[in-house]
């Protein structure tokens, strides 16, 4: 990603729709298999891309004892993670934060787990980093991570396709950022990692005035805004005619607006 492409994140923004973003992790932690042998201390746990901590904090309730550091490059995002959720946890492990660039983070310790929540989309080349992620877990270990596979859903294209009448395609991620299910499961055996490697389709309903714009805000459209952060003119442009395409691609029932939303999961146990 280019560095005009590095997004200004909003953590208020990002959390409006905390119990739909959590759901998938949820799910990805339900598929992960038991740690290794812990030692006294507790297992050792690594979150790439914590964001503002909420489901950082999840990993505390299935490894109460473990001590857990969330990783992210976002400072916005960090302060928010410090303040509500850093300390001891309730079964005697510890949940800390701590700056770092995903794109060039490798273990310093040994990890029984190394998992990341709708981040990697992010990092261009990821799966170049997955070696070194399995190099840094203890044998038994695991790597897990879930990423966004709706890249070619109206949300985006309508969102690539407005980017570039306003000169910004290269701001955006395309569709290359995360691979096929099958290229994913391919990388990692190929490490020697037993994996399981699956696709689920949330249909979302959500609610209030124009709640896909809403979403993505807090999200893929966060490039976007920060482009236009100086010139409000454009900014507020953009938005209005995006808005105007989200509500003809994504109109609303009688329930909610339904938001369907791919995405791409993958749990890989090192040989023990």
């Amino acid at each position: 990603m280019s560095a005009a492409a590095i997004p200004t994140w909003d953590p208020a923004q990002y959390l409006r729709h905390a119990g739909h973003r959590a759901r998938p992790f949820t799910d990805l932690l339900a598929r992960i298999p038991d740690l290794p042998a812990q030692p006294p201390a507790g297992p050792r746990i690594a979150d790439l891309g914590c964001g503002p901590g909420n489901v950082t904090a999840l990993l505390a309730q299935r490894w109460p004892t473990a001590h857990i550091t969330g990783y992210d490059n976002s400072r916005e995002m960090l302060d928010k993670a410090h303040v509500e959720h850093e300390g001891p946890t309730p079964g005697g492990g510890s949940l800390d934060f701590a700056h770092a660039d995903v794109r060039t983070w490798t273990p310093e310790e040994p990890y029984d787990l190394i998992v990341s929540n709708a981040t990697l989309q992010w990092v261009p080349g990821h799966v170049e980093r997955f070696g070194a992620w399995v190099r840094g877990l203890r044998p038994g270990g695991t790597l897990a991570f879930q990423v966004p596979g709706n890249f070619d859903a109206p949300s985006h294209r309508l969102m690539r396709d407005l980017a570039s009448r306003y000169g910004l395609t290269d701001v955006l991620r395309h569709s290359d950022a995360v691979l096929s299910s099958q290229a994913y499961l391919a990388r990692l055996t190929g490490l020697d990692c037993t994996a399981d490697v699956w696709e689920t389709t949330y249909i979302h309903p959500l609610t209030g005035e124009d709640p896909v714009l809403d979403w993505v805000k807090g999200t893929g459209l966060r490039p976007v805004l920060t482009a236009l952060a100086d010139t409000p003119d454009r900014r507020e442009a953009f938005l209005h005619d995006y808005r105007a395409a989200l509500r003809e691609a994504y109109p609303p029932g009688p329930h909610g607006t339904p938001f369907p939303f791919r995405r791409i999961f993958a749990v890989a146990r090192k040989e023990a």
